[in-house]
């Protein structure tokens, strides 16, 4: 079954892109064009994922957002907006957003955070109690990692990081969702502690880490485990 996603968006010229990109990626695309239309529309239909602007006639995206949630509608929220400051970005949050993505921005991104919005609605692949990959062996139950039949000492983030990993192997995650789901928002950290954290791990894990194998840069986006 297709995922349905909610596009507001009171730009023709972008709403008509995302919408035919958007449904090009195998979703259904319902739109509005201002803030009372998508507050009414995301209220009384049933959607995956709702796309919304922050600068919208009528109802601000931050109005909708709050109206929704006030409503108790959970579906999640990705907000867009021309604004760079971090205190907005922290108002969209805290009035329920799930994430957050300035104008102008790559559609190749939007694509992958759309996705993994939709994934994190569904449950991950199962984990198993051990895992391996190259000569890399991950015990789940009991958090240890060894290499070669070495222990290999990583961290609490930096094993969580790499459960996340194993468990969305061969999706493209981004460094806001990886953020979300190890750091958490409230933490507030950057995406530059997703980097590092990363270059980390690939220290302990990877044959080569200059020339990773399984924990992939997705240019621009993220990136993607394929061990």
């Amino acid at each position: 079954m297709k995922k349905r996603i909610l596009l507001v968006e009171d730009e023709p010229g972008l709403r008509l892109t995302l919408t035919d990109r958007l449904a090009a990626e195998g979703y259904d695309v319902s739109s509005a064009a201002d803030g009372d239309a998508g507050f009414q529309t995301a209220s009384t239909e049933s959607f995956d994922l709702v796309i919304l602007d922050v600068m919208l006639p009528g109802r601000s995206g931050f109005d909708v957002c709050r109206d929704l949630r006030q409503k108790g509608v959970e579906v999640p929220v990705l907000m867009l907006t021309a604004r760079g400051q971090v205190a907005d970005r922290v108002v969209g949050l805290k009035l329920g957003a799930d994430d957050y993505l300035t104008k102008p921005f790559e559609v190749a991104e939007l694509l992958a955070r759309v996705e993994a919005r939709v994934r994190r609605a569904t449950p991950a692949l199962a984990s198993p109690e051990a895992y391996r990959f190259g000569v890399v062996r991950v015990d789940f139950r009991k958090t240890e990692v060894e290499k070669e039949g070495a222990t290999v000492e990583l961290s609490a983030k930096e094993f969580h990081l790499l459960k996340y990993f194993i468990e969305h192997r061969g999706a493209t995650v981004t460094r806001n969702e990886l953020l979300d789901a190890v750091w958490g928002y409230d933490a507030m950290p950057t995406t530059r502690t997703v980097d590092v954290h990363v270059a980390w791990l690939r220290k302990k894990v990877e044959p080569l880490p200059r020339r990773p194998q399984f924990i992939l840069t997705v240019h621009g986006v993220g990136y993607k485990f394929v061990g």
